[in-house]
């Protein structure tokens, strides 16, 4: 009696490097794809969102996939304690506001502890520029939808530097 060994299907799980082509939508709005080459991380190492990670899980080589992350397992929840009051003279250059400062803008800060965050200006008012450091995408429903390219094993660098290596990831 022979016995036939059929190939293993690598499904997608903890360690695995996986490459993806995405698209997301927010509000029916497309915000972000992965273009020509697909997104390639390291699966189970809190490299993406959560419910990004959790609704892949198990997916194989090839297959589609098309599903919604909420909120509170994507960027959060809006948080109105995230919205700051600063003094416009942290702003100022040569005696007049940066040209970078406008409404809309977003830019790199440092919190207190030397921490980089990033924030959009919301108002710039007389004394103060208004500054909200919510993730632009808290509070919002993230639509994604793409094909799962590839799954293999990471190999142990990968998972003891906690990043892919190679193409599509890290280069030492």
């Amino acid at each position: 009696m022979y016995c036939l060994t059929l190939p293993r299907v690598m499904e997608i799980s903890k360690n695995k490097v996986v490459s993806v082509h995405y698209k997301l939508d927010v509000d029916g709005e497309t915000v972000d794809q992965s273009g020509d080459q697909p997104l390639t991380y390291l699966h189970g190492h809190q490299m993406m969102i959560p419910g990004f990670e959790r609704q892949l899980e198990g997916l194989q080589k090839g297959q589609p996939y098309n599903f919604t992350v909420e909120s509170h397992e994507g960027y959060g929840e809006r948080n109105d304690e995230a919205i700051a009051e600063l003094d416009k003279s942290i702003f100022m250059v040569d005696g007049k506001i940066s040209d970078q400062v406008y409404q809309g803008a977003q830019l790199q800060m440092r919190n207190e502890e030397g921490h980089p965050l990033v924030g959009t200006v919301v108002e710039i008012g007389e004394d103060h520029v208004t500054m909200d450091f919510n993730h632009m995408l808290a509070g919002k429903s993230l639509n994604f939808s793409g094909t799962v390219e590839e799954v293999r094993e990471a190999t142990a660098d990968e998972i003891s530097h906690g990043h892919v290596h190679g193409p599509g990831g890290h280069h030492h």
